[in-house]
């Protein structure tokens, strides 16, 4: 029997799928009624989630940051046999997954961490990319479990909070990708382009294809041979800034990458290529 504790969108899709492949699910949920919901499927509803893992060979949460995490492994302690291990999908901080591994071992607790980057749709067909890292044996003993319910299960090795940091930088590069998208439709509208004009531009123009080369440059220091020059690259954002302000529209994002190209170009790297606003980053400390 598997637990599943915390039936949103995200759990409701990992439970309906287990259920699919004809496992016996119990369920439960702060909101009791998304949990009632899923009887209809063939899962269990618990109102209490102690009594929902009680005799669960293995326990999946879905919550919403690290107090709940924390709180309902709190309540469920007392109800879980020794060899269970819990599953955490829930997105939280590297630093409370950190102590949170930390303090379960010391309890007895196998915990592993495996955030995931999956819609609904995802769980529910078992697609997407699911991440895990963690103490060795016990991320062996889920791998194959994880591995039905994700369309790539990636493993990050043995610091229980990796998984956990890389959620948060990809989670972080799709805000930037949206707001990106987002300060492109508002620009448009400030050149008196319609939305959907403007996104035919990357019905040829794909920049998420440099991706990868733009990151490897950015890691490799090569910023003296330009391909855009920084200079020219703060040109290019006056305009842009200075149209928006002449139709009265304030662009969200933009003034803060000016900004630090600024900071760059009063240090002397106009000549260089624009990557380098990356320099400071990718620079080890001392």
């Amino acid at each position: 029997m598997i637990a599943f504790l915390g039936t949103g969108l995200l759990g409701a899709g990992f439970v309906r799928a287990l259920l699919r492949r004809g496992e016996t699910v119990h369920v439960w949920n702060r909101s009791p009624a998304k949990a009632e919901a899923l009887t209809a499927d063939g899962a269990r509803a618990f109102a209490d989630p102690a009594e929902a893992v009680r005799g669960a060979e293995r326990v999946h949460l879905v919550l919403s940051d690290d107090a709940a995490v924390d709180e309902v492994l709190g309540r469920v302690r007392p109800a879980l046999a020794p060899e269970v291990i819990v599953v955490d999908h829930t997105t939280t901080s590297p630093t409370g997954t950190r102590a949170r591994v930390a303090r379960w071992d010391e309890r007895g607790l196998r915990f592993v961490h495996a955030p995931v980057f999956m819609g609904p749709q995802n769980t529910l067909h078992a697609t997407g990319v699911m991440l895990v890292s963690g103490e060795r044996a016990r991320v062996a003993a889920v791998t194959p479990h994880l591995e039905r319910m994700t369309g790539k299960l990636v493993d990050l090795g043995d610091r229980p909070d990796q998984a956990a940091c890389m959620k948060l930088l990809g989670n972080l590069f799709l805000m930037f990708l949206t707001s990106g998208v987002a300060e492109v439709f508002n620009l448009a509208r400030a050149l008196d382009v319609e939305p959907r004009q403007a996104a035919e531009l990357f019905a040829f123009f794909n920049p998420g294809a440099s991706v990868g080369a733009r990151a490897e440059r950015m890691l490799a220091g090569d910023f003296e041979r330009a391909s855009w020059e920084l200079a020219m690259a703060r040109k290019d954002a006056r305009l842009m800034l200075d149209e928006a302000s002449q139709a009265e529209r304030t662009l969200a994002v933009l003034p803060a990458i000016a900004a630090l190209m600024d900071a760059y170009l009063a240090r002397g790297h106009g000549g260089d290529d624009w990557t380098v606003i990356a320099r400071d980053a990718v620079t080890p400390s001392r």
